[in-house]
Formats: structure tokens, sequence, C-alpha cells
């Protein structure tokens, strides 16, 4: 992706009173600061464990319920709109999650900044913005240097899980991931829960394509 050229645009969502209460009272709590610096995962978690960054979590209930049933793994979901990250706060709060963390901020970034290199087992990319028409396909977030961040910030042998239900922006997945050096398609992977995005896309006739591509050595 060229630099300056985003893969989001911010937009003017209501956020609820309950929603904007969470982001107030619950991320000094749930929340990560973004900060152009390590992070290390064993003080946010007072523990060693697997790492999961999911980039956009939307509003969060996919993301919650991974958590819910892998309490063995952390996980660091990362959105940029205010109303989704209300939402995934409160799921927190209410499950009583001691596993799953909130960065509110563009999800290169943290990448490139605050996740050093080798430090994740996964990565979730699910539904990301299809950005549709031709012209803003410059936007679409997996493009060969996207690729190379996120093999950068794996483990070796870890898991790049991605999904669509857009089909020409699948075979532009497929066909990225597939270039690079530093992947190899994973076989019998982990299935995930449905999302919202998901439904709506089922409901439209849409097929959903989901990829993973493990880290070569």
């Amino acid at each position: 992706m060229k630099p300056g050229v985003r893969s989001f645009v911010l937009r003017q969502g209501r956020t609820t009173p309950s929603q904007q209460r969470a982001l107030d009272e619950l991320m000094p709590r749930y929340g990560i600061e973004y900060r152009p610096e390590a992070l290390d995962p064993r003080t946010v978690f007072g523990r060693k464990a697997p790492l999961v960054l999911e980039i956009g979590s939307g509003m969060g209930e996919t993301t919650a319920r991974i958590a819910t049933e892998r309490a063995d793994t952390d996980f660091i979901a990362v959105e940029v709109h205010g109303p989704g990250v209300g939402s995934l706060l409160k799921r927190i709060d209410e499950a009583g999650l001691k596993n799953l963390r909130v960065i509110r901020h563009d999800a290169l970034e943290v990448l490139e900044k605050m996740i050093p290199d080798g430090l994740l087992s996964r990565i979730h990319l699910f539904f990301p913005d299809p950005w549709p028409k031709k012209r803003h396909h410059k936007r679409r977030l997996v493009q060969p240097d996207f690729a190379a961040l996120v093999a950068r910030k794996l483990a070796p042998g870890g898991v790049l899980h991605a999904a669509t239900d857009w089909d020409d922006y699948a075979v532009q997945i497929g066909e990225v991931l597939s270039g690079s050096p530093d992947f190899e398609r994973a076989e019998g992977a982990a299935a995930r829960p449905a999302t919202k995005f998901e439904l709506r896309g089922l409901k439209l006739g849409h097929k959903v394509h989901d990829f993973h591509f493990r880290r070569t050595p």
C-alpha cells in the first residue's frame, strides 16, 4: 500500500450511550494505549502464552467468543471505530475476559511500531473492507507489502487467517499470499465463529472464502 493511503475511513457511526461509557470507563482497564515502542505481552497479560492479533474486530462479538473459547491464548484486537471498540470493551467486562485487550489505532502502525518481529502465533483478518470499486482497490489491505509485514511479525509456523465474501478480493488475497516467499498454505487450520459481516454477505448470496497461510521457517 502506498504511503498516505489508508485501508479504512473513520465513518461517523452513532456511538450509543453505553458504548461511550465503555470507552470512558473501560478503556483504561482493558485498552492498550498506542505507543510507537515495542509491546511486552507479559506485562499486559501477566503471563507467557501464544499471542493472536486481530486486525479490525468490528463490534467484537466474534473476537470475544474466540477469546472465551481459547483461555490458554492471549488476544489483542485492533480497531479504529469507536462504536466497535466500545462494544468489545463491554463484552470483555461482562465476560470477565483476562486474555483479551484492545488497541484503538491503525493496525498497520500497531504492527510496525508495537509488535516485535516473530512475536505472534496468529493474525486474524476477518472480512476487511473490500473496497469494491476498482479505483479504490489500492486501499485494500492485502497487498505484497502487507504480506511482508505480517510475515515478519509472525513466529515461524505462525498462521495468517484471512476471510472475505468478495470474490475478486479473494482472488487478490490468494494471489498475494501464494506469491509471497514467506508463506505456504496451511492445511487443517482452525475454524472460526461466523461474524456479523459474514452473515450479511451470506444473506446477499455471497460466497465466503477463508485463507490459512503459514509463515515458513
